[in-house]
């Protein structure tokens, strides 16, 4: 029985039970519990409003919970958020970076903060170039778009070589030739025991990336499994991910409103 106990700890990379977090009277996550694998690409599904940003940067570190515990490598995000961020790269949607630093002067502060070698720090030359930065790498970041940003934040967080990576909307401001990179950077970062947690409105990243998702509506765990499973669970065996998704938050509330468009063009 320990045995088996402890197997199953390794085999975690993160484990989420009973995640609250409240805003005044208005509770944005409420009782939220999953766990990624190693090895794992878990993608974390919602509408708008529905508590996926207040999860995520609880999972970061950035929020403290209200209630629940975040465990990352089995170590307590209350307990020791060092250690847990020691093990976790996190890519938000819309990275701040500081703009009187250079690309380069930005990943030499990112490795400086992870203790990080200078053999692990030479890796960013290979990400600079899949990522069309290294004519780029010695210019202000203030000179930067908003899709070189996001590179340079994924060149951070790849050279990192985290265990886990978190990250929310990888393909926001990228173009085509760098977001078909990045999907399969993860997808390479994954196949080496590693795990990604995933937030994305695009469905068809998250039907391609993905071995499970979790959806989470108004604040709770709607639905949790692989994609067959959420099929059966939605009752439709062949439908895309994008119909299950509608089905399980709402599909006839939207059939409403279609219709209702439709009549108004007529």
């Amino acid at each position: 029985m320990k045995e088996d106990l402890q197997r199953l700890t390794e085999d975690v990379a993160l484990e989420v039970a009973g995640l609250t977090k409240r805003f005044g009277s208005y509770t944005a996550v409420d009782g939220v519990s999953f766990r990624v694998g190693r090895g794992e690409i878990f993608g974390f599904l919602g509408p708008n409003g529905a508590g996926k940003t207040t999860t995520i940067k609880m999972l970061a570190g950035l929020l403290k919970p209200d209630g629940g515990t975040i465990t990352i490598r089995g170590r307590d995000m209350a307990r020791d958020p060092a250690a847990c961020k020691q093990v976790t790269a996190y890519i938000p949607d819309r990275p701040y970076l500081y703009e009187k630093l250079t690309g380069y002067e930005f990943l030499q502060f990112v490795a400086s903060l992870y203790d990080l070698s200078r053999q692990q720090f030479s890796t960013i030359e290979h990400y600079l170039q899949l990522f069309d930065l290294l004519d780029w790498q010695h210019h202000l970041i203030e000179c930067y778009s908003h899709g070189m940003r996001q590179k340079i934040i994924m060149t951070a967080a790849f050279m990192l070589d985290a265990p886990l990576i978190i990250v929310d909307e990888p393909m926001v401001g990228l173009d085509p030739k760098s977001a078909r990179i990045v999907k399969e950077l993860l997808k390479n970062h994954a196949r080496q025991g590693n795990s990604i947690f995933l937030s994305t409105h695009s469905l068809e990243i998250a039907e391609e990336l993905c071995d499970r998702i979790g959806i989470i509506v108004h604040g709770r765990l709607r639905a949790l499994g692989s994609q067959e499973s959420l099929r059966r669970e939605a009752q439709l065996e062949d439908s895309d991910l994008e119909e299950i998704f509608l089905e399980l938050t709402g599909a006839d509330e939207l059939t409403a409103i279609i219709a209702a468009l439709k009549g108004g063009r007529g």
